[in-house]
C-alpha cells in the first residue's frame, strides 16, 4: 500500500462522515462536500492501486 491509497481511504471516510452529518442536520452544503470528498478519495485510492500494480 502506498501513500495515495492511505490518503484516499482517509478522504473517503471523512467524506462519509460529512455526508452523514449533513443529512442529519439538513445541511445541503455539508452533504455535498461529503459526497465530493468521497469521490476524491475513490479517485486517489484508484491512482494508488494503479501505482502499486505498475511497481516492479
Amino acid at each position: 500500500m502506498n501513500k495515495d491509497r492511505l490518503e484516499g481511504a482517509a478522504k473517503q471516510a471523512k467524506g462519509a462522515v460529512k455526508e452523514t452529518v449533513g443529512k442529519a442536520i439538513g445541511d445541503a452544503k455539508l452533504t455535498a462536500e461529503g459526497k465530493s470528498d468521497k469521490v476524491e478519495g475513490k479517485i486517489q485510492n484508484t491512482v494508488g492501486s494503479i501505482k502499486d500494480t505498475l511497481k516492479p
